[in-house]
């Protein structure tokens, strides 16, 4: 459908031209998306209705990661309820060796900066759904109630998890910190790093999109890279030679780290991923 008369208009407002285009752009969870053109630059225009704050949470999220971090990210011109404008970003979602080494320098850099607890800001989305981001001093804490109680509850309450397999994910999430070790500090992370949400151009990383940030662990970024295979053996070479990886990382705490986007996945559409999360389960004693 063609980008609608009045936010073409309040689009135009926004970026002091007419507005040349309009097709409907793929990806994104929230809203449509639109490629457009304006004084000889290309723009895209996300939009949403009914209007709701999650057009205005990605555009804040975006905001923080081009102003506050060392991934490159568009810098959004204007947000509000409904409504995101931001320059275009040139790429595709295909690395090369040299682009994966990039990346992984990317987030070995964002990675390394110190965050002061783990929770953010304020709260955040991923794939359309609330992330609420509460303070916590301890990883394992955070972990177990503000991403597996509270998508599992998200998920039990829409009726794609019954309350046995919830029960699980609690008895699990009880025990959080025997298996969830405390990172040197808490550090800012995309939160929804798969291909689709990242951009290179040649061998360089162009653009990080549709975040879902937070201060965690690290570790939790790679294990979600490793969800949809986004990277090859070489990415996590290099990233090993910055930030050093623990070689229980991808035996036992990788699988355990994805069921907070298995359960993302389970809220979205049920079906098989309900199978992958008792599966996890159930490999680990639950």
């Amino acid at each position: 459908m063609p980008l609608p008369e009045a936010l073409r208009q309040r689009s135009e407002e926004i970026l002091g031209a007419p507005l040349e285009g309009g097709a409907p752009l793929s990806g994104g969870c929230v809203g449509e998306v639109y490629g457009v053109e304006a004084g000889g630059s290309e723009y895209v225009v996300k939009v949403e209705s009914p209007a709701t704050n999650l057009l205005e949470t990605e555009g804040r999220m975006l905001r923080h990661l081009a102003e506050r971090s060392p991934l490159p990210a568009p810098d959004p011109l204007h947000f509000e309820p409904g409504l995101l404008v931001m320059p275009r970003i040139d790429g595709d979602h295909h690395f090369t060796p040299a682009g994966e080494e990039h990346a992984a320098d990317l987030f070995a850099a964002l990675h390394a900066q110190p965050a002061p607890y783990f929770g953010f800001e304020y709260d955040t989305v991923i794939g359309g759904l609330p992330q609420p981001n509460p303070r916590f001093e301890r990883w394992s804490a955070f972990f177990a109630d503000a991403r597996l109680r509270e998508m599992a509850g998200q998920a039990r309450n829409a009726g794609r998890l019954d309350d046995s397999l919830y029960q699980r994910i609690d008895r699990f999430a009880a025990d959080a910190a025997d298996w969830f070790p405390e990172p040197e500090h808490p550090a800012l992370v995309h939160g929804d790093a798969w291909d689709n949400n990242i951009m290179a151009l040649g061998d360089r990383i162009t653009g990080f999109i549709d975040p879902a940030l937070y201060w965690g662990h690290p570790e939790v970024e790679l294990a979600f890279t490793t969800m949809f295979h986004t990277f090859s053996d070489r990415f996590y070479d290099r990233y090993h030679e910055q930030r050093p990886i623990d070689p229980e990382f991808f035996e036992v705490r990788r699988p355990l780290y994805n069921l907070y986007p298995l359960l993302v996945h389970v809220r979205l559409f049920g079906g098989g991923y309900r199978a992958s999360v008792d599966r996890t389960l159930k490999r680990f004693g639950y």
